[in-house]
């Protein structure tokens, strides 16, 4: 399967809860991350995380499964089309 560029959004509603699960997810997926930016918007009491990536379909896929199995975790991505 052909690696594609692509993004990730994640709304993160509690820091607190799920932080470390967020975290544990991203690294497993480390190498594939090109950039990661993360905006704590404390008056909301939310976290915005996008990331810049280089995967396939499936690993992709697994990724935002993976994270938005995380309580409190939203996610919306999308790859380029070549």
């Amino acid at each position: 399967m052909q690696k594609r560029v692509g993004f990730v959004g994640i709304v993160v509603e509690d820091r607190r809860k799920s932080a470390d699960k967020v975290n544990r997810v991203l690294a497993e997926y480390g190498e594939h991350i090109v950039a990661r930016v993360g905006i704590p918007y404390h008056e909301k009491n939310v976290s915005v995380i996008t990331l810049v990536v280089d995967m396939t379909t499936d690993e992709l896929g697994a990724l935002t499964g993976k994270l938005g199995a995380v309580e409190g975790i939203s996610v919306k991505s999308a790859l380029t089309k070549q």
